[in-house]
């Protein structure tokens, strides 16, 4: 996408690599991870999180191919506020290009039911384990605050402060319940931006539950967010996060009027998520958005009609510019107009009982009640009425 004069570019944090595996899938291992991160750096992602390595053998390898294999975007590791975590972070992926993101809890909601630990000990612990990371060398420090959206402003403030004397570089906010309104969460931002130094990224992390991720991140961006953290298809906890597609969808259609754009690769989105689907065991959906088997698909004689005398009167997002295709599927709510574009296509002239006929044993009475693809009934009518049309064999 060209950007235009003047618009901000949003950098993107891609999390598929820790937040698919939390789908009722199987589980990458090293090698695929080092696969998907590859594909998702092709995408133009500034940022990738290769996993949590203190967690097992596994995330701890796959950190290990991932910082040695990738060559332009940076990866990230996630880390508990331990110093031991970090240890292992670097152990596994070194210094270079690698950003350590801590995880920080940020409300008392969790305080108290989750950590049992007092707000003084969460900001402590926090402020510790940058401390650390820089130490070590790591230049890049994420504190990633979880239930930030629940979170007191004291809390919340006082992490960030703690933090960024500490040597933090960047906070992700999450709205970890997915329970924000884009203007809350929007608030919540501009908070954020108020009591940090212009040089520290925030970066925003939304999750769906209400179905609002990618309207909470477009909010967080337009309130000072510098970054989004997303996943190829919404991959996430529960309802799943940002989708990074829709969010690059949106970008390249309204980017002029946010004044945003990123460099992410549109036309390799699909193949990468295909990519991904298969190496966990995931269905494609129906209906999602840029993704989705129907996507760009339709039934409705209605559309169909518009659509085949010009693609634009009900195809506003087009399917070729994300390496999809479209798809007339023929069912029994399409009309006759899909079947005369068949015929002038064939080039074959029925009478108007003839089409009738056509209508009622192809479409409207059809045995079975699944769609069938325009091009299915196509190769249907070519074989029964220009077989009916040729001349008898000598």
């Amino acid at each position: 996408m060209t950007p235009t004069a003047g618009s901000r570019r949003i950098s993107i944090f891609d999390t598929t690599l820790r937040d698919g595996e939390q789908a009722p899938a199987n589980a990458m291992n090293p090698h695929q991870k080092l696969d998907m991160a590859l594909r998702i750096e092709a995408l133009g992602a500034d940022f990738i999180e290769a996993g949590f390595p203190a967690s097992s053998p596994s995330e701890f390898e796959a950190t290990r191919l991932i910082s040695r294999n990738m060559t332009s975007a940076r990866f990230t590791t996630f880390c508990r506020a331990v110093r031991a975590d970090v240890d292992t972070a670097v152990a596994a992926g070194g210094t270079d290009r690698h950003q350590v993101q801590i995880m920080a809890t940020g409300s008392d909601m969790h305080l108290l039911h989750k950590r049992g630990i007092s707000r003084q000990q969460a900001v402590d612990e926090v402020a510790d384990t940058v401390a650390h990371a820089r130490a070590l060398g790591v230049e890049a420090v994420s504190v990633g605050i979880e239930d930030a959206s629940r979170g007191e402003d004291e809390l919340l403030r006082a992490i960030a402060l703690g933090a960024v004397e500490a040597g933090a570089t960047c906070f992700a906010v999450a709205d970890t319940s997915g329970c924000n309104l884009p203007q809350e969460y929007a608030a919540l931002i501009g908070r954020f931006r108020d009591w940090l130094p212009d040089a520290v990224r925030i970066s925003t992390h939304c999750h769906d539950d209400f179905g609002l991720s990618l309207a909470n991140a477009v909010a967080g961006l337009e309130a000072g967010a510098d970054e989004v953290q997303a996943t190829l298809g919404g991959i996430g906890e529960r309802a799943g996060n940002t989708p990074l597609e829709e969010l690059a969808a949106l970008l390249s259609y309204k980017g002029r009027i946010l004044s945003m754009h990123t460099d992410i690769d549109v036309s390799a989105m699909y193949a990468a998520y295909t990519a991904m689907r298969e190496m966990i065991g995931l269905e494609e959906p129906r209906n999602k958005a840029i993704f989705g088997t129907y996507a760009f698909g339709t039934a409705a004689g209605i559309h169909q009609q518009g659509m085949l005398r010009n693609p634009a009167t009900y195809e506003y997002v087009e399917p070729a510019r994300f390496g999809r295709e479209r798809s007339l599927l023929i069912g029994r709510h399409s009309g006759r107009a899909v079947l005369r574009h068949i015929l002038d296509e064939l080039q074959i002239a029925v009478s108007d009982q003839e089409l009738t006929e056509l209508y009622r044993a192809h479409i409207a009475e059809r045995a079975g009640g699944d769609c069938e693809d325009i091009s299915v009934l196509k190769d249907r009518l070519a074989g029964l009425l220009l077989g009916e049309r040729l001349p008898a064999a000598a």
